[in-house]
């Protein structure tokens, strides 16, 4: 007999691990992602922007400093209310609302620009949020992504923690939106002049040791894992990220460096 998957049931725990842990420890970090992403996608002074699971504003301030009237949107209280501390403190009008990325809560084309960074990736009806990015952009405006791809480091720190505690059976992993075939799957003919281009960020920590420690204390789906697990069988999965941050580690110097690679997404939404 066929289970079918409760994705509403899914979205409620995904949310729940958002909230845990302090995701904002992690989104500071990896700030410049979304620098790059609103360059690569030419944002106008002016343009309305929403940037979709915005977390606590990566590319929504970014987009802002470009002099667009943004939107940030996501499903987690607490990182909203950090967004609007980041903002108020450098003076970008940035607004800030709850809502769900496979239901956005605003009419057909009302933004020119719809961003998300590493963000609508982890929404679990891939299809649904894909459609939505979509309806809200204007004819002819532009859809921006970041998603990190399947075959770089976060890809496989997924992999990873997935050994220890497997994902709901049936859910599509959030990285096939780092493949140009899934990209193609979602969007088909609804965008035209999509672009895009591989890059990678590097996390930089002290020791693979800190590093383990830093995603199990500050990222929500490491975190909930290790909560799952307990201490006894927690330590195997961090000794699998320690020797995971020691195996991909380019650093010569007795520190961690690891480059991630993650695929930087330009569409123009079809007329």
């Amino acid at each position: 007999m066929t289970t079918m998957l409760d994705l509403g049931a899914v979205k409620s725990t995904q949310q729940q691990t958002w909230a845990s842990g302090d995701y904002h420890a992690v989104a500071a970090r990896i700030y410049p992602i979304s620098e790059l992403l609103v360059t690569a996608a030419d944002l106008p002074a002016g343009a309305r922007v929403l940037d979709v699971a915005t977390g606590s504003g990566n590319a929504a301030i970014a987009a802002a400093r470009c002099g667009c009237l943004v939107t940030g949107l996501d499903y987690v209280p607490e990182l909203l209310a950090r967004g609007r501390v980041r903002a108020a403190a450098e003076g970008l009008p940035v607004e800030f609302v709850a809502g769900d990325a496979e239901q956005i809560g605003y009419p057909d084309g009302t933004f020119d620009a719809v961003l998300s960074c590493v963000g609508v990736m982890f929404a679990p009806d891939q299809e649904k949020a894909a459609a939505e990015l979509v309806r809200v952009c204007r004819p002819g405006g532009t859809i921006a992504l970041a998603n990190w791809t399947p075959d770089g480091f976060i890809g496989d720190l997924f992999r990873t923690v997935g050994r220890h505690v497997p994902p709901p059976k049936g859910l599509r992993p959030p990285a096939e939106w780092g493949t140009g075939q899934r990209l193609a799957e979602l969007f088909g003919a609804t965008v035209t002049d999509l672009r895009a281009t591989r890059r990678e960020f590097v996390f930089r920590h002290a020791s693979p040791e800190q590093f383990a420690d830093f995603f199990r204390e500050n990222y929500g789906p490491t975190l909930k894992a290790f909560e799952a697990l307990g201490q006894e069988h927690g330590e195997p999965l961090h000794a699998d990220l320690v020797e995971l941050a020691r195996r991909s580690n380019v650093a010569t110097d007795g520190t961690v460096r690891l480059p991630s690679a993650y695929l930087e997404v330009v569409a123009t939404r079809a007329a």
